[in-house]
């Protein structure tokens, strides 16, 4: 478990410092942490990072080197020093299951600490969940639009890094991907890496045949064959063909052929159709090659016979939305009686003025259908009377209102830590899956459209909306 204590922005130090110096370091502060906007055109996002957000915070600590290169900085002075020496973390942890389909505006993690503790952890905090819930989100809308087919995660060599690849496969395989290319993903996280052979493997040999031929020898329960190299339909095919004959007389079936280039719908339809009238039927066309959900959506239109996808660098990039814009934003202070003064941050844009208190999140589900209503932002206190009907409104434009019955009501933030003890265990990474595939079961259609989906309902009580206008009030 790697220490990332230091993995911060400076000016958490230097406020830490602040508050150490002013006699407020050890006052307790919630802070919530979530996104305000949409991840490009998709209307939800998928919750990923919780794990990795724990082993932050299990091992939060400043280590001999770290307390001297700090003290290397003559920024702080020795007190202080010797209070990093001994820091640990002691509060509170929330936060939404990794898997759970999150929308704009609801708090995705609620720190309850000291405000040293829960000012420390703000810069990793949201590398963690903003990175992972990103890619976790550009998978799912990928998986969705291969319409079932398999998806693979193929994006290490263009990812920004080796933590962007690792962690990025991490949340492919959350959102929906079957498999991932990256050896060392498997390793850490489970499940057993993906792939054939490169272009190279063919290009090594005097022959495409040859190249074929070798690659069945070594691997005659797994053949897999890249068959764009020269002519996909001229040679590639052809002696592919011809290599799973033979397996099929030495009593091997192969798995198929990948294309990676050239008009895919065309050439997969070719493929197919040489394959069963060389009575291939079971063998798989796999696409790869730049593809992204819009793609792959556009080559099903186009009726393409692709039954597998290796998607690599739109992924684990995101390329079309390159950051979740996750924020971390103080909402409640410790005053001298001990209690809790919610706190708000203003702006002249009405979306960044903050929702203030100590907060959770629950979701409304029809027990008819079983599919989610509506996300409500609640203060911890409230409690809802499922028996009795339920009128909530939208915090933006308060006309527009919903009386909902026959509905149940579910706590979306679970307890991670509590009193610096972690309380949660991780599911697997194919449980995590597996829970993020039946929570997007939970969402209607017009959620989960590409283009133009419905905006899901995020709306806050009654007693949260007064307060928020009344701290509005008062902080003119």
């Amino acid at each position: 478990m790697r220490n990332l204590t230091m993995l911060t922005d400076l000016y958490e130090l230097t406020m830490m410092y602040g508050y150490f110096k002013k006699g407020m370091h050890k006052k307790t502060a919630v802070f919530d942490m979530f996104f305000r906007k949409p991840v490009g055109e998709s209307s939800y996002a998928v919750m990923a990072g919780v794990e990795q957000l724990i082993e932050l915070i299990s091992n939060l600590h400043f280590g001999p080197e770290d307390i001297e290169y700090l003290r290397s900085l003559n920024l702080f002075d020795e007190t202080f020093l010797k209070y990093l020496a001994d820091f640990h973390f002691t509060g509170e942890v929330y936060a939404i299951p990794e898997g759970t389909i999150v929308f704009p505006g609801e708090p995705l993690v609620r720190v309850k600490a000291e405000i040293a503790q829960a000012q420390l952890i703000e810069t990793a905090l949201l590398n963690i969940i903003n990175h992972q819930t990103l890619i976790a989100t550009k998978a799912s809308r990928i998986v969705c639009a291969a319409g079932g087919g398999n998806v693979m995660e193929f994006g290490l060599r263009r990812a920004q890094g080796p933590d962007a690849g690792l962690y990025g496969a991490r949340a492919a395989v959350i959102g929906g991907c079957s498999s991932t290319s990256n050896v060392l993903a498997t390793q850490y996280f489970g499940g057993k890496p993906a792939g054939t052979h490169a272009h190279s493997w063919i290009m090594s040999f005097e022959s495409e045949l040859e190249a074929f031929r070798a690659y069945a020898e070594v691997f005659p329960d797994a053949c897999m064959l890249l068959v764009d190299t020269y002519d996909v339909l001229g040679s590639g095919m052809p002696n592919a063909i011809t290599v799973f004959k033979e397996l099929r007389e030495k009593g091997h079936e192969p798995l198929g052929i990948r294309i990676d280039s050239g008009d895919l719908a065309y050439l997969s339809k070719q493929a197919r159709k040489m394959m069963d009238e060389a009575g291939f039927p079971n063998a798989i066309v796999c696409a790869s090659g730049d593809l992204d959900e819009r793609l792959i959506l556009d080559l099903r239109l186009q009726g393409a016979r692709i039954d597998s996808w290796g998607v690599g660098t739109k992924l684990i990039t995101s390329e079309d939305y390159p950051a979740l814009g996750g924020v971390y934003k103080l909402s409640a202070m410790e005053e001298a009686d001990g209690s809790l003064e919610p706190r708000i941050k203003l702006s002249e844009n009405i979306w960044k003025i903050t929702n203030p208190g100590y907060k959770k999140v629950v979701r409304i589900y029809s027990k008819l259908e079983n599919k989610a209503l509506a996300d409500l932002i609640m203060l911890d206190d409230e409690k809802i009377d499922e028996s009795k009907p339920l009128t909530i409104f939208s915090p933006t434009a308060t006309w527009k209102t919903m009386t909902l019955t026959n509905y149940y009501v579910k706590d979306l933030m679970q307890p991670i830590f509590v009193e610096g003890k972690q309380v949660y265990q991780s599911p697997s990474l194919m449980e995590i899956q597996a829970y993020a595939q039946e929570q997007l079961n939970t969402l209607w259609d017009e959620y989960k459209r590409f283009t133009n989906p419905h905006i899901y309902k995020v709306d806050l009580s009654q007693k949260l909306y007064d307060l928020k206008n009344q701290l509005i009030r008062s902080n003119r």
